[in-house]
């Protein structure tokens, strides 16, 4: 008897059931917000906006004060060398001599670099070639993190955002003192700026 039990128990135990995959589990919708759609395009420097940039930052060999325009000899805040790179104190050494323009090419695409990529960052809506390139060469000028905290790339992301500015064309144009003062080369780059944004004419002042 006992061992019938045990044949029957085995009978049931080795009797193939019916074999079900998982249950289909239907993936959530991706929803893909303006954030991402910016974030998948990364945009370059057109080349007549990199063009445009040099020119309007001029080549020196020799560093200067960016505040004075005058040849320097010793490091100051505004310390800057080639297309309008700031000189670290700690680099002192490598450009109070001065630099070849093959060098400062290198360092100019090297730095370039950083505020394409920082501006591509911050954009959370897609813009023109235009518009990308009139706003690096703004962030090439106010800095990265002056860039990405400006009433701009707020207006720029959403124009009904909340500013000091009434449109962006007066927020773009607010960049346009320096220590202070309102500088004249600072209120025609910017307008130099807005042209490019606005109407695609790239020209220097």
């Amino acid at each position: 008897m006992a061992l019938k039990n045990v044949a029957s128990n085995l009978k049931v135990s080795l009797t193939p059931q019916p074999v079900t995959g998982p249950k289909k589990v239907t993936a959530p919708k991706r929803v893909i917000g303006p954030k991402r759609i910016a974030a998948s395009i990364k945009m370059v420097l057109s080349n007549k906006a990199e063009t445009l940039l040099k020119e309007i930052e001029e080549l020196k060999l020799k560093p200067y004060d960016d505040q004075t325009g005058k040849k320097i000899t010793s490091w100051v805040a505004g310390a800057t060398i080639g297309y309008g790179i700031l000189i670290a104190k700690s680099d002192w050494g490598k450009y109070k001599n001065g630099i070849t323009a093959a060098k400062a090419e290198s360092v100019f695409k090297s730095t370039l670099a950083p505020f394409v990529a920082k501006v591509n960052e911050t954009l959370t809506v897609e813009v023109s070639q235009q518009q990308f390139d009139a706003l690096v060469i703004l962030a090439y000028n106010i800095g990265k993190e002056g860039f990405a905290n400006s009433s701009v790339a707020k207006m720029v992301n959403d124009p009904h955002a909340k500013t000091p500015y009434s449109s962006l064309e007066k927020a773009w144009k607010a960049w346009n003192k320096s220590q202070g003062k309102v500088m004249r080369g600072l209120h025609n780059r910017r307008s130099s700026e807005w042209d490019i944004y606005t109407k695609g004419v790239y020209k220097r002042w």
